[in-house]
């Protein structure tokens, strides 16, 4: 870059609407964004979640929503995360995990880096840039569409210090295809696969960043 004038605006409005993208699919309210924090009367307290519960489905086709009991060890450490940060709710996190998980899905398949350095930690963004550089330099291309969302549901969970982590199981349906650059079928196929994955995703809840970025997959 040369650090000229029209440079800089281009990068400006470049970042500007990085931001306004990852809002608008994240949320003001999802737990990946940190919300102004509710105003409650003295001597009440703010409804909790339902722990252990499925949250009941807004609209038939929507996912399953799965937080575990408030007894169990992920449950309490849910509870630790939200005394830490008052406006953690699990569901409404759920809610943005699948956001996250559709940006990701579809930036990974289309080679976008520029949407996934701010939505990885480094060490997840060094691994798919290099799935990325090794297909672009393969010439293939990769088409990935995410059908369904069947279920979303909290794994785990872990406070250390102000760094909170949360694991979510995605059972999903998807079509992944890999094309070779003479177009023939490297990889996948055109049908509707039924996957379950494990996204782990770490916040510093005493940021002013509010991002939970993802740290860790894995297939199960």
């Amino acid at each position: 870059m040369s650090g000229g004038t029209a440079e800089l605006i281009l990068f400006g409005m470049v970042a500007a609407f990085l931001v306004l993208r990852l809002r608008s699919v994240l949320g003001k309210r999802t737990g990946f964004e940190r919300p102004a924090q509710p105003v409650v009367a003295p001597g009440l307290r703010p409804v909790e979640p339902r722990p252990g519960m499925a949250a009941p489905a807004a609209q038939p086709g929507q996912p399953r929503l799965v937080v575990p009991d408030a007894r169990t060890p992920p449950g309490q450490a849910l509870s630790r995360i939200a005394a830490v940060d008052p406006s953690f709710d699990p569901y409404a996190f759920l809610h943005g995990a699948e956001g996250a998980f559709r940006m990701i899905v579809g930036a990974f398949a289309a080679g976008d880096r520029a949407t996934l350095k701010p939505l990885l930690s480094d060490d997840s963004y060094a691994g798919f840039e290099h799935a990325i550089s090794a297909r672009e330099q393969a010439g293939e291309t990769q088409r990935t569409e995410v059908r369904a969302v069947g279920e979303m549901a909290i794994d785990s969970a872990d406070l250390r210090g102000t760094v909170a982590d949360v694991t979510v199981k995605f059972v999903t349906d998807q079509v992944n295809i890999t094309m070779a650059a003479d177009g023939s079928v490297a990889h996948g196929h055109d049908g509707v696969t039924e996957l379950a994955d494990l996204w782990t995703f770490q916040r510093d809840l005493r940021s002013p960043d509010p991002t939970w970025r993802l740290v860790a997959t894995r297939s199960v």
